[in-house]
């Protein structure tokens, strides 16, 4: 095993995650969704507490283990979640409630994502999470940076695509989308960006 992947597998190893994510996680798996890594979740939470995020939205819900990871960061957080799969929304909101996470600080909304954010309010968010279609990752993202407010930071899940962005043998729609979206945010001001290889690749965006 190369030095880099003995790192990755160290850094993911090192994350001990609290019972309830366990749980979250195995149920995301067993349903074929693809979850945030532990190390990725735990530099979500870590985001979101530099952050000091009081109002989080992410777009891709899941079963609650990105959701859990961010509020774990921001404890005090309201977090407002799209997802399109209702049922999997319910799974979420039960992991939540087996949390400790009240009502009134979760705000689970069952919609095409594409459909929803151009009704949210501008400038509204500490922190935006993009972990839902790839194939739209570049219109969630240009979204994203509508909700956050300055300072706020909008983080992109799988921004390597299970290591295919990096690979130039790899030209799919999902793989070229992640590039594009990679040049763009390259070449603008009114941002700083870092790619982390965490999981398989978290982009993170401060506005400015």
């Amino acid at each position: 095993m190369a030095d880099k992947e003995l790192n990755w597998k160290f850094a993911e190893d090192f994350i001990v995650e609290r019972e309830e994510i366990v749980q979250a996680r195995q149920h995301s798996i067993e349903l074929g969704i693809d979850p945030v890594t532990p190390a990725m979740g735990a530099q979500l939470a870590v985001i979101a507490a530099a952050t000091a995020a009081t109002n989080i939205i992410e777009i891709g819900t899941g079963v609650g283990v990105s959701g859990l990871w961010l509020l774990t960061g921001a404890p005090e957080a309201t977090l407002t979640s799209i997802d399109f799969e209702l049922d999997y929304q319910q799974s979420a909101k039960k992991a939540f409630h087996d949390a400790g996470i009240p009502n009134n600080r979760m705000r689970l909304i069952a919609g095409r994502a594409i459909d929803v954010l151009p009704r949210m309010n501008e400038q509204s968010y500490d922190v935006v999470l993009v972990d839902a279609d790839p194939q739209s990752v570049i219109q969630y993202v240009e979204h994203g940076l509508r909700l956050v407010r300055a300072g706020g930071t909008v983080l992109v899940a799988h921004a390597l695509w299970r290591g295919r962005v990096a690979d130039p043998a790899q030209r799919d729609d999902t793989v070229r989308g992640f590039r594009s979206l990679l040049t763009e945010i390259s070449e603008s001001h009114a941002v700083i960006s870092a790619l982390s290889p965490v999981g398989d690749g978290l982009l993170q965006l401060t506005k400015l």
